[in-house]
């Protein structure tokens, strides 16, 4: 890629802080996302507190270019924890424009993040409701969960109205983009999963069956909110045997984009968020994310461990993807963060042997198509 150079340097700038555009209206001021990351400072019943506000006013100060506040339940139904977020009432408007205009201000584009909890979340939480394609126990490494149940029809047309009211609600409180959660083993995940997804109906048994809901969703949004940007948590794969597959997700990215799909931010599946047991150093998603970016025309957020501006600018250089989303090393300290990964030198401090894997699963096995 060319690089742009700063007026006042004579070196060229860093790909993480070359500017992206996602439409006419709204460019990214550098290639860094700080992604979605439950904050657990809502109150019972989902509404956004003082300390909610705080927390993306201190994300604010790592100065990236788009900021997607947690995941958030579009209906009782969907949550999966005591204190998160909520997007399901009209009363939660007020709070949740406190939150964009706090992220607005520190000059990051505001995203918010929607999700429906599926079969992955209690009875306590959910108003004693387990929701799920075909009543199959989602699998999660830690614990063991109910079995939930199969959603007739009529539910997942409820599922479908949820969302599509949650996404109005995000356009009110003044988010510029919309996140549509289907990684991680969540409600939209389990539809899309082969593990998770038995039925035989219109909503199931092809890969583009089980895509239906998620593409019904992302289609009436774009048709009721035109200038609202979508992006989707896709899962590289599941990460389970039987599960989704990397060439799965392949054509499920190539769906949403041309369902009208502005980005695709690319984690894991069923099995969790957790990192995979055998990959190393940062990056540990990027290999999905890469393969995803060349096989699809809309930017790609890579994800997993990333700390350093310097891998970032690696995988910007190399156009292995367009966008870089950093977690828990901007958590722990933003603003310094900020300083000196993103605006200083950046240098990773990584030797070749520690740098992640870029052409092998956790099996060992290639990846690539």
């Amino acid at each position: 890629m060319a690089l742009a150079y700063s007026p006042r340097m004579s070196t060229p700038t860093p790909p993480r802080q070359t500017p992206l555009s996602l439409s006419p209206e709204i460019t990214l001021r550098n290639r860094v996302v700080i992604p979605p990351m439950a904050s657990g400072t809502a109150d019972l019943s989902g509404f956004v507190t003082p300390e909610t506000v705080k927390h993306y006013a201190r994300l604010g100060k790592a100065s990236a270019g788009l900021l997607i506040a947690e995941y958030s339940f579009v209906h009782l139904s969907g949550k999966s924890e005591a204190l998160q977020l909520g997007v399901n009432l009209d009363e939660q408007v007020p709070g949740l424009k406190k939150i964009a205009a706090a992220i607005h201000h520190s000059g990051a584009v505001a995203g918010l993040q929607l999700t429906h909890a599926g079969g992955k979340t209690e009875r306590c939480f959910s108003g004693g409701v387990l929701h799920s394609p075909s009543g199959i126990r989602v699998p999660v490494k830690d614990r063991t969960l109910e079995i939930p149940t199969a959603m007739s029809t009529s539910d997942i047309y409820d599922w479908k109205a949820w969302f599509i009211a949650a996404a109005d609600r995000a356009v009110k409180s003044d988010f510029d983009v919309v996140e549509l959660h289907a990684a991680h083993g969540y409600g939209l995940n389990q539809w899309l999963s082969p593990l998770t997804n038995k039925r035989t109906d219109e909503f199931g048994g092809s890969l583009k069956k089980n895509a239906r809901l998620l593409l019904d969703i992302v289609k009436e949004i774009r048709s009721q909110h035109p200038p609202l940007l979508l992006s989707v948590r896709l899962p590289g794969q599941d990460f389970m045997d039987g599960g989704l597959t990397i060439s799965a997700s392949i054509f499920l990215a190539q769906e949403l984009q041309t369902a009208g799909v502005h980005v695709i931010n690319v984690s894991s599946g069923i099995g969790g968020w957790r990192r995979p047991g055998a990959r190393l150093g940062e990056g540990y998603l990027i290999e999905e994310a890469a393969v995803i970016q060349r096989h699809t025309a809309v930017p790609v957020i890579g994800v997993g461990g990333i700390e350093t501006g310097a891998f970032i600018d690696e995988l910007v250089r190399a156009n292995r993807v367009s966008l870089a989303a950093v977690g828990r090393a901007i958590l722990k300290d933003p603003e310094t963060w900020g300083k000196e990964q993103l605006h200083g030198g950046a240098c990773s401090g990584l030797r070749a042997s520690e740098r992640p894997s870029i052409s092998t699963a956790t099996d060992g096995r290639s990846i690539l198509p």
